[in-house]
């Protein structure tokens, strides 16, 4: 957590980036004064030796990153090594004539080999090992935290992106879901019904909550049940006496929370695929319980070989809209079961509690 907020500071405030690149170098170069000293027994030639060696240091590290990886990688990686070592190679005859000159002639003491000559083949190899190690090794840690935030930056984009299909998928069903309870309404109205006026009031409510808790990504349980039960009310005024529900609550639904409009998908699709086609009494059971840490919400409904939906499939838009939204936001942590047999229709779905 510390480490990502660190990267969030360093890579949203630019100017900052100057501050964080002078305290790396600034404890690079303190931990070196403070190793080399101790290996040599002489903090203050130490200190000579990195204040002479540390520019060649800085150059190579950022000629490097600001000049050779983003002109060479990844397209031409054969002549970036190549440009990589000859750079190393330039810097490191640079290193030795620079601290023979400035710091000291014991050319031996820097690299621990009796020699005659300045430029050694044995100690131009180790301090060219060396300066490709420090380069290697600061590029490991820039390449770790690019990394990590690209990371970071994926995770986001990904999260945006199944807001945006959620938000998309919310609002393709509340057409469907309109469309469906106007039909309703269309039936009674051509019965010229007295029980018109009151199912525009009903229809009011429902599309109230659609509207305003249907575009929140989490609603309380006891709204969507209470949604639920305006659904069947206004079902209710359709079919009178030949409607027969069963709708049993187990467990305590306080405090538990849901996707909105996830349970009256499968009820629609109860009325719409089920009992439309039944002439005389409907039966639809429904049953919500919560066991531990599990919700689970079935609904049983009479269903007859009538007629098939003009798409030539039981399931619809909703249900298929439904499913997808399971899948982004449960991704495996949900069981759908869609299933006909007897003469009845069930839909068994188990989500986990929030």
């Amino acid at each position: 957590m510390i480490f990502n907020d660190l990267l969030s500071t360093y890579y949203n405030r630019k100017n900052l980036k100057p501050f964080f690149h002078l305290v790396f170098w600034m404890v690079y170069f303190g931990l070196n004064v403070l190793r080399w000293g101790h290996y040599f027994g002489d903090y203050w030639y130490s200190f000579k030796s990195n204040l002479v060696e540390f520019p060649i240091h800085i150059f190579l590290v950022y000629f490097n990153f600001y000049v050779l990886m983003p002109k060479l990688i990844p397209k031409r990686i054969g002549l970036y090594i190549i440009c990589l070592m000859g750079a190393v190679l330039a810097m490191s005859f640079v290193r030795v004539a620079i601290t023979y000159e400035l710091v000291t002639t014991e050319i031996f003491r820097e690299s621990t080999i009796e020699q005659d000559g300045l430029y050694n083949l044995n100690y131009m190899v180790a301090v060219f090992i060396g300066e490709l190690y420090l380069v290697g090794m600061i590029m490991a840690i820039k390449l770790t935290i690019d990394w990590v935030q690209s990371e970071k930056k994926s995770k986001e984009l990904e999260q945006r992106n199944i807001e945006t299909e959620l938000s998309m998928l919310r609002s393709q069903m509340q057409p469907h879901f309109f469309f469906n309870t106007l039909n309703n309404l269309y039936s009674l109205t051509l019965d010229k019904s007295d029980q018109a006026p009151e199912t525009v009031l009903k229809l009011s409510e429902l599309m109230s909550y659609v509207v305003y808790k249907g575009k929140n990504s989490q609603v309380e349980l006891i709204n969507e049940i209470e949604h639920l039960q305006n659904y069947l009310n206004l079902e209710r005024l359709r079919y009178d006496d030949r409607l027969v529900v069963d709708f049993d609550i187990e467990g305590d639904i306080g405090g538990q929370k849901i996707p909105p409009l996830i349970l009256v998908t499968f009820l629609e699709n109860a009325f719409k695929h089920g009992s439309s086609n039944n002439l005389g009494n409907t039966s639809i059971q429904i049953s919500l319980k919560i066991e531990s840490d599990r919700i689970k919400y079935t609904v049983i409904n009479d269903y007859r070989d009538l007629e098939v939906s003009k798409n030539g499939d039981m399931k619809g838009i909703g249900i298929e809209n439904t499913k997808r939204r399971l899948d982004l936001l449960y991704k495996d942590d949900y069981n759908l079961d869609i299933g006909r047999n007897d003469g009845k229709f069930k839909v068994a779905l188990s989500i986990p509690t929030q």
